[in-house]
């Protein structure tokens, strides 16, 4: 099958279009011919330039989000069958004596592109029980996008932020995969929504999704804009897995008395961020890690919209990174193989 295969860490040039093995499942697994995945600044970009947390062994294969449709299944899988249109879960349980984390509720996971080979290919290999079924109404690019973040938007703004009708929740990176995911997650809750980004379209693009409002952070002072719009009070609710030293403090000030902060990443490439202390002691705020999944999330239902900035043949990852580097879009970049 054809892949793109890192052999080094560096530029987007060492993504390379090659030939290697089609995987052969196990008793457990699926066989997925990849049809959408799509390029994380966190898992990939970062992954690919060896500053993420884990480092992977090379030869490499990036991709932790693919879509597509089951081609073989392993003597034990009675639930998916040969033709399925499914998404793959990025964790998957593993038994390996060495595994980069365990995550409560699930145990010692791998995660695709990450801790074993990824969605950058023709064909990917699973384990059937990590994988979900595709709705109808949504075609492989959007579920690909959707899937990878509307469980994890769902699990942060319902679980952790307990959103409802009155609160006010602000998105930081809201036209990221998760952030427009947390834009619409927070409206079905009832919730006034405040989404930021780093650029007039992008903030065009959030008011789209469902946004009350919008603002360009790169412009404008992020508290003074939400102490206006929230009429002093600040806003109950942060979605920031940005975590952009610039505006960090900022998003920390425009918080209300008991507001929480839930983040599962730090898409700007910054591992520590200043903190105001004394803002979080005398405003009785929480900051929560949570990149968990919620299950059963209404993936194909409530017109779920995905973001979607370009799509291209597999062959071109290298470009797809470079315009995911340049923050020129607006959304995700998707690769597919089938274009090839």
């Amino acid at each position: 099958m054809k892949a793109v295969v890192m052999n080094a860490f560096g530029s987007p040039d060492v993504l390379q279009y090659q030939d290697v093995d089609t995987p052969e499942i196990g008793p457990d697994d699926v066989l997925v011919e990849v049809h959408a995945v799509s390029i994380n600044r966190t898992f990939d970009l970062f992954m690919r330039e060896n500053k993420y947390a884990y480092t992977p062994e090379l030869p490499h294969i990036l991709g932790v989000d693919p879509s597509g449709v089951i081609t073989a299944v392993g003597e034990n899988v009675t639930d998916r069958k040969v033709g399925d249109r499914v998404f793959c879960s990025i964790f998957v349980p593993t038994t390996r004596p060495d595994p980069y984390m365990a995550i409560p509720g699930l145990g010692p996971v791998d995660f695709l592109g990450v801790t074993v080979w990824g969605g950058y290919a023709q064909y990917i290999r699973t384990l059937a029980s990590r994988t979900v079924p595709i709705p109808d109404n949504l075609n492989f690019h959007e579920a690909t996008v959707i899937g990878r973040h509307l469980g994890t938007a769902a699990n942060q703004v319902e679980n952790v932020l307990k959103a409802k009708e009155g609160d006010t929740i602000l998105v930081m990176g809201a036209t990221g995969g998760l952030g427009a995911a947390c834009i619409q997650v927070a409206k079905w809750s009832g919730a006034t929504v405040i989404a930021a980004a780093g650029a007039d379209e992008r903030v065009a693009a959030t008011l789209e999704l469902g946004a009350d409002h919008g603002i360009n952070y790169r412009t404008h002072d992020l508290t003074e804009e939400i102490m206006n719009l929230t009429d002093g009070q600040g806003v109950t609710g942060v979605c920031d897995s940005v975590a952009d030293p610039a505006t960090f403090n900022q998003v920390i000030h425009s918080m209300a008395r008991g507001a929480t902060l839930v983040t599962a990443g730090n898409a700007s490439g910054t591992a520590d961020v200043p903190l105001s202390v004394r803002r979080l002691y005398l405003y009785f705020l929480k900051i929560v890690g949570e990149p968990r999944e919620a299950p059963g999330v209404r993936a194909g239902q409530g017109g779920v919209k995905a973001l979607i900035d370009q799509v291209l043949p597999l062959s071109q990852a290298a470009e797809g990174h470079r315009r995911v580097e340049s923050r020129a879009g607006t959304g995700k970049v998707v690769l597919d193989p089938t274009l090839d």
